[in-house]
């Protein structure tokens, strides 16, 4: 899945969806996708990736304790 960086704007591919998906874990592995060579993998924080069209991760993704 392609994410953009928000500071960069840069996309950023996610290699471990799980960690996406879980909102108890605030980083997530991925790695930039610029230029022609494979970048390294490196971690993200999260807030600081939004969906390629700028809108905001869902809270479900980012808080364990969205609902209250």
């Amino acid at each position: 899945m392609f994410l953009k960086h928000r500071d960069s704007n840069d996309l950023v591919e996610v290699t471990h969806l799980a960690d996406l998906f879980d909102p108890c874990v605030s980083q997530v592995r991925g790695r930039f996708h610029s230029g022609e060579e494979l970048q390294d993998e490196d971690a993200f924080a999260k807030a600081a990736l939004v969906f390629p069209s700028g809108e905001a991760l869902p809270a479900c993704w980012r808080d364990a304790n969205y609902r209250r």
